[in-house]
């Protein structure tokens, strides 16, 4: 029995609702998909309104923004079934074994099937988050296994249901950015068990470098909140415990100084046809230390 679970902020997931009908039903199991559409008012939706004549499956489109983690929590209170696959709205089904791979670890408490990028992008709009994703993002099961805690994300993910509750997504993260990582170090301090397996998703929506930069200062500000209240090891995020050592060596002020002077030069290059990783980090540790 299964609930597989889809945010959704204006995207179609009509195909990728009809993959999963499919390979739930040659698995012959009791299941349902709920796909939630967080308040977009996307013209997508009237497209998405024809899940709802799909086999067990069901679209729903909120009046109100709710964010991402709550977005979620609410995915959940109407899951009527033990086990809950999370599956982003940009997925793609890339392998015709995906339910069954899921099925086949259902002992575990939790179950992360990781996500791989395309080859390439043709959009050289796209290219700073499509490089980001295939060189740093993109990681095998013995990668993740290195790192069990630190490599959990929430995009393609098998847990029990009575596992979610214990700890939920923080409704307070109303922007993007660093849900997963907070649930992930929640879980890292739990007695779950959780196993990763070779079960990848394709990441279909690449965004643009000017949305991609825009979520990045989001999930920075979103971490810092986190680290402010003291719901986070700095350890446990390699920009945070960097963050932290430059503001205990007094020289978090020069790089926001940093920032200051710079950032439009590193924009412009982040935006360029071959961006720069390294700039990237530069843009990211400037920018975090800039915040007060």
């Amino acid at each position: 029995m299964l609930s597989i679970l889809i945010p959704v902020y204006n995207q179609n997931v009509l195909s990728l609702v009809n993959e999963l009908v499919k390979q739930c039903s040659f698995c012959g199991i009791h299941f349902e998909i709920i796909a939630q559409d967080d308040a977009s008012n996307s013209v997508l939706n009237k497209e998405n309104e024809s899940i709802n004549s799909l086999q067990n499956s069901s679209f729903i489109s909120l009046e109100k923004n709710i964010g991402l983690s709550s977005n979620r929590n609410l995915l959940v209170s109407k899951a009527k079934y033990e086990n809950l696959l999370f599956i982003d709205g940009d997925s793609i089904i890339i392998n015709s074994r995906f339910i069954q791979n899921y099925l086949d670890n259902t002992s575990f408490d939790i179950v992360y099937g990781g996500r791989i990028h395309p080859l390439k992008v043709e959009s050289k709009e796209q290219k700073l988050r499509w490089k980001y994703g295939r060189l740093i993002e993109d990681k095998t099961v013995s990668q993740r296994n290195s790192s069990v805690f630190k490599t959990l994300m929430f995009n393609n993910t098998l847990i029990k249901k009575d596992c979610f509750n214990t700890i939920q997504f923080d409704a307070d993260l109303t922007k993007y950015g660093h849900e997963d990582t907070l649930f992930a170090f929640q879980v890292s301090k739990s007695n779950f068990s959780v196993k990763h397996i070779d079960n990848a998703v394709e990441h279909g929506e690449i965004d643009s470098s000017k949305t991609y930069v825009s979520k990045v200062k989001n999930s920075l500000e979103n971490l810092i909140l986190l680290d402010q209240k003291k719901q986070i090891d700095p350890s446990f995020v390699k920009i945070l415990y960097a963050h932290n050592l430059l503001k205990k060596y007094k020289l978090k002020f020069a790089l926001g100084l940093f920032y200051s002077a710079f950032n439009r030069i590193i924009y412009k290059q982040l935006n360029s046809n071959n961006p720069s990783l390294t700039l990237l980090n530069v843009f990211k540790i400037s920018y975090i230390c800039s915040l007060k």
